[in-house]
């Protein structure tokens, strides 16, 4: 199988916490390590305040499976203190990896 599958996660943080969300990110590098079914699992800064993830996964079953994972949960639960507005969740559809 070949990476087909993809997640975009864009987070917008409340003024002032743009510090704690990056290490809130941070963390969830171990929780991403240990699913299986995702290939990559990148956080990133944009700006101050605008911060993002981006998975890829070979296939509906794992994207599903990170979807219904840990990251999600906890940013559930951090994401009213944390969060201007709700996280701007996209699948994409990979078309070429190097």
């Amino acid at each position: 199988m070949s990476v087909d599958r993809g997640l975009l996660a864009l987070l917008e943080a409340k003024p002032g916490k743009g510090d704690e969300l990056a290490a809130f990110l941070q963390q969830g590098r171990e929780l991403a390590v240990a699913e299986e079914g995702t290939v990559t699992w990148y956080a990133f800064k944009i700006s101050d305040t605008t911060y993002g993830i981006f998975d890829t996964f070979e296939g509906e079953d794992g994207r599903q499976a990170h979807l219904n994972g840990q990251i999600p949960a906890a940013l559930g639960q951090v994401g009213p203190d944390l969060l201007a507005a709700d996280p701007d969740i996209r699948t994409v559809d990979v078309l070429a990896v190097k």
